[in-house]
Parts: structure tokens; C-alpha cells; sequence
């Protein structure tokens, strides 16, 4: 694995390690910018991966469910994110990513 696809992998797993065990009512606050919840700010995080994976795919972006419980957040990144790492995605869209994956988790706290 690339150091890029490492260093995603990384920053994917702290996050989901962080995040695995929260309940409906932690997701559902809102993150501290007051921008958007908690749940929302991951399933945007989710969105960017598979689009991301549909570029490197060269393939029409679709549109992640929202499911009715958050708490499968965890589960649909850490499925998004190996959908992206057996992709030919380039360098500078990992790095992007694992930026998005680290400021994401920032907002949450």
C-alpha cells in the first residue's frame, strides 16, 4: 500500500474507532461549529469518498443512502474507504482526502 493509501487507511480508522460506539443522541448533536449534526457532517465525509472512488472509476456519482440509523455511519466509511483504496485514485486525491478525514474529525469534537 502507497503511503498516501496508508495514511487514509490511518486517518479512516482513528476516525471509525472514535465514532463506532456513539449512540443516535451523540449523533444527532450538532457538531461545535453548529453548522450541521454530527451524523451529517460523516455522511458528507461519505459522499465525498464515493464520489471520489466514481472519479477514479471514471464512473456517474450516486448519491450515498442515508440510512436511519447513524450509528451504520462507521460501517459505510469503512466500506467507502476500501472501495477507494482497490481504485487507481491519484496521490493528490488521497492526500485530500485524508485531510477531509482528519478536519472532519476535528469538527466532531
Amino acid at each position: 500500500m502507497t503511503d498516501e493509501r496508508t495514511s487514509l487507511q490511518h486517518a479512516v480508522d482513528r476516525l471509525v474507532g472514535r465514532v463506532q460506539h456513539w449512540t443516535r443522541h451523540r449523533w444527532a448533536k450538532l457538531s461545535p461549529d453548529g453548522v450541521m449534526t454530527r451524523g451529517d457532517r460523516v455522511h458528507a465525509l461519505a459522499q465525498r469518498l464515493a464520489d471520489a472512488t466514481a472519479d477514479a472509476e471514471g464512473g456517474p456519482h450516486r448519491t450515498v443512502p442515508r440510512l436511519d440509523n447513524d450509528m451504520a455511519l462507521s460501517d459505510q466509511l469503512r466500506a467507502l474507504t476500501a472501495d477507494l483504496l482497490v481504485v487507481d485514485a491519484p496521490p493528490a486525491t488521497l492526500e485530500a482526502l485524508t485531510a477531509e478525514v482528519r478536519e472532519t474529525a476535528a469538527a466532531l469534537d
